[in-house]
């Protein structure tokens, strides 16, 4: 009993070991950031990038609004490191964004801390993301960029056109362009956090710096979750290469 009550504590509050790790989630998140490639289906300026795993693992582990701070601290970081080329534009689009991805999934994980919840969680994180990068980039970002650089929304719809003869206006880029490329990331940053959370998570237990939950104690990592995580990881491969014309 005095443990379940400590752990209720714990899940509705920051402890100083809680914040410890949300920065560390959000600084390593922040690192990855500066790994990143553009994708031959989008705009040159649209750029995958990894970072959501850890902001992903860690709001699995923490919960959902330490999910948003580390997502937060991550954008930062980064910012303060590199500086923005985006008049916070671009920094601002990751922030909505990954919160869009991220905070679905840990809602409906924390809801019941299983296996089919955690997949539940990606699959419906990556559909919101998919979707609300769609309205955000037409109805927000894309005039915001433009409007920030005195670039003529002709000239974006038309970087676009650039790589997909289609797109002819904003819905079709949105659509055609930004709806993939948040398809792909989605499921790629999904199938690694799927991946590694259990080892992670397993490891900062063993080292006593995570405390024990009872509900994911119980579950033993089985290679049937490693498959068909490398298995979606592959088929979003696929399907990056797929859109960008490579087969």
């Amino acid at each position: 009993m005095e443990n379940a009550i400590k752990r209720n504590m714990s899940s509705e509050g920051f402890t100083a070991k809680k914040l410890a790790f949300i920065g560390l989630f959000g600084a390593v998140a922040s690192v990855l950031m500066f790994l990143e490639f553009p994708l031959p289906f989008a705009p040159g300026f649209y750029k995958l990038d990894l970072s959501e795993v850890p902001v992903l693992i860690g709001a699995f582990a923490l919960g959902p609004v330490s999910g948003f701070f580390i997502e937060l601290i991550k954008i930062l970081v980064h910012l303060v490191i590199k500086g923005t080329q985006t008049a916070g534009i671009g920094e601002l689009a990751n922030l909505v964004i990954g919160c869009a991805f991220v905070l679905p999934a840990a809602l409906i994980y924390r809801a019941g801390k299983t296996r089919k919840r955690a997949v539940i969680g990606m699959i419906t994180g990556t559909l919101v993301m998919t979707v609300a990068g769609c309205f955000m980039n037409a109805f927000v970002l894309l005039p915001a960029y433009a409007t920030a650089f005195g670039m003529p929304m002709e000239t974006l719809v038309g970087m676009g056109t650039a790589v997909n003869k289609a797109v002819h206006d904003v819905l079709t880029f949105a659509v055609l362009c930004v709806a993939p490329f948040n398809l792909v990331k989605g499921g790629m940053n999904a199938a690694l956090a799927m991946l590694l959370y259990k080892p992670v998570v397993t490891a900062l237990r063993k080292a006593h710096l995570l405390q024990e939950s009872e509900e994911e104690n119980k579950r033993q990592i089985k290679w049937g979750v490693i498959i068909a995580s490398l298995v979606l990881l592959a088929s979003f491969v696929l399907l990056a290469l797929v859109l960008a014309g490579v087969i």
